[in-house]
């Protein structure tokens, strides 16, 4: 039996996230898979990126694309639209927007993993004023909103299967595109940090995050100023200037750090903050991989990734007081570091490889000629 010809679709490659966790892992899977993507900003991303075959569309000699990639919203259809991946037997499109509305031939398996379906499109009021988009503008985009939903559900039917991250996302998913998701957890490297002794750890709590609008770092500086609570801050993004303007005395922005010195300062927190919907949330895990609670937003992922009151504390409500009722909980409870830790081994790289694996190869044969499928099922038992 010939080898399997693998492609991996992903939204785009100038920032780096939790869905580019995932992509380095589908890329250990399979790494002579080329990787398809709209654009792609090499500064932006680790150096060995570089050594991967990254194959981008026309949107990437676009000005300023790579920088401002929300310019060009309306062509991310046309541009994967237009990807035609004729010559592989299995496409993986790693997607919260675009990679999966690529063509591909009939016969071909087509798994998407998706972090979530299109948030912009489908909660626009909610995004537009989290971004505090201007009025002219909250009028002239409905119509596109509601031309990139259609497209959404209607390219998510072409797909032969869909993995996602989080029970919240396989909700989505059921809801906006009227499909059945399976869940699988997205891999956290916990071995990159361990507990360390009680007296090691610091007085200081921790945000790890992109410092943007929806992730509502707001919420968390309000209630530290209130509180005189010391508060690092791991992250970079266009909101920085506004919440160093809100921000008091307790508070510290130490901008993009490498990884160690995050697992570093994770360590030694003694709680890291989540005051936004995360569709998963990795460095909620990381945090607790290191034994250190976290505090989060009860809702998305932190439900399935956080045990409100033995590895953290869950917070009903987006709100400064809530928030401040959850410090003042936290404050009153004892975690044990091996319990959090034994908690964040659910998530290790080793179950997402293993998973996903199993979820491609049960549909690949499905997809082989009887005289084949006999052969892949005794190689892969």
């Amino acid at each position: 039996m010939r080898s399997v010809r693998v492609a991996i679709v992903h939204d785009y490659l100038n920032q780096y996230g939790g869905a580019e966790r995932v992509l380095e892992a589908l890329h250990d899977l399979y790494p002579d898979a080329p990787i398809y993507t709209s654009l792609y900003a090499p500064d932006r991303l680790p150096a060995f990126y570089r050594t991967w075959d990254i194959r981008t569309t026309w949107l990437q000699r676009f000005p300023g694309s790579r920088r401002r990639h929300q310019l060009y919203l309306p062509l991310y259809p046309l541009a994967f639209s237009g990807l035609r991946l004729g010559n592989y037997d299995l496409v993986i499109s790693s997607s919260s927007a675009f990679a999966k509305g690529v063509h591909v031939r009939p016969g071909t398996l087509h798994i998407c993993y998706c972090h979530s379906p299109m948030r912009f499109a489908w909660n626009f009021e909610q995004y537009a004023a989290r971004e505090a988009l201007p009025v002219w503008l909250r009028r002239l985009l409905p119509p596109l909103m509601a031309w990139l939903r259609r497209w959404d559900r209607a390219t998510a039917q072409r797909l032969d299967a869909i993995a996602v991250n989080s029970r919240a996302v396989a909700e989505r998913v059921r809801r906006f595109w009227g499909r059945e998701a399976t869940v699988i957890h997205p891999p956290v490297s916990i071995d990159r940090v361990q507990p360390l002794p009680p007296d090691e750890v610091g007085d200081y709590f921790l945000v790890v995050s992109r410092l943007v609008p929806y992730k509502r770092l707001d919420l968390v500086i309000e209630a530290c100023n209130q509180l005189r609570l010391p508060l690092k801050i791991i992250g970079d993004g266009r909101d920085r200037p506004a919440l160093e303007r809100l921000a008091g005395p307790t508070i510290e922005f130490l901008g993009a750090v490498p990884d160690e010195e995050k697992f570093a300062l994770l360590a030694r927190c003694r709680a890291a903050v989540f005051p936004a919907e995360d569709d998963f949330g990795i460095a909620q895990v990381e945090v607790q991989a290191a034994g250190r609670p976290a505090i989060a937003l009860a809702r998305g992922g932190a439900t399935e990734t956080v045990v409100d009151g033995v590895t953290g504390v869950l917070f009903p409500e987006q709100t400064v007081d809530s928030l401040i009722a959850a410090f003042r909980r936290f404050a009153q409870l004892t975690f044990d570091p091996s319990t959090i830790r034994a908690h964040a081994e659910r998530f290790r790289p080793e179950r997402f490889a293993a998973e996903f694996t199993a979820f491609v190869q049960a549909r690949l044969v499905r997809q082989l000629h009887p005289a084949e499928r006999k052969e892949a099922l005794a190689r892969w038992n």
